[in-house]
């Protein structure tokens, strides 16, 4: 039986979703019921509910399994990697540098750049 650590850890961050969330999204994304989860990966569904819910942690095995089911990478589940087309929470330092330079400018310029921005983002959103 493995031994629990007797050490007193921090608390780690996995970001603005849990592992729980992140393991019904994959799901949802795949267009998979608990069910379906449950009998891939040979658990019953109320599991997959405790899961989901961050009711249960998840070892390295249940890691693994939930890898396989939901065809993601186990760094996904655990938050370790974006997948391309997601953006990280925190901005690129690229957009930052810009940001500060953009602070510099006269308020007439950045009202103005701030104008071009907003009618870039509404017709990317269209």
């Amino acid at each position: 039986m493995p031994q629990v650590p007797k050490i007193n850890l921090p608390p780690i961050d996995t970001g603005s979703e849990s592992i729980g969330e992140r393991l019904a999204r994959f799901r949802k994304e795949k267009g998979y019921t608990q069910e379906e989860v449950a009998q891939k990966i040979g658990i019953k569904q109320v599991l997959i509910s405790k899961y989901e819910r961050d009711k249960l942690k998840l070892s390295a095995e249940m890691l693994f399994r939930f890898a396989k089911a939901l065809e993601v990478n186990a760094d996904e589940i655990l938050g370790l990697i974006i997948k391309k087309g997601e953006r990280s929470s925190t901005p690129s330092l690229r957009i930052l540098k810009r940001v500060r330079k953009i602070e510099k400018l006269p308020l007439t310029q950045q009202k103005a750049l701030l104008k071009t921005i907003d009618m870039v983002i509404e017709n990317n959103g269209k």
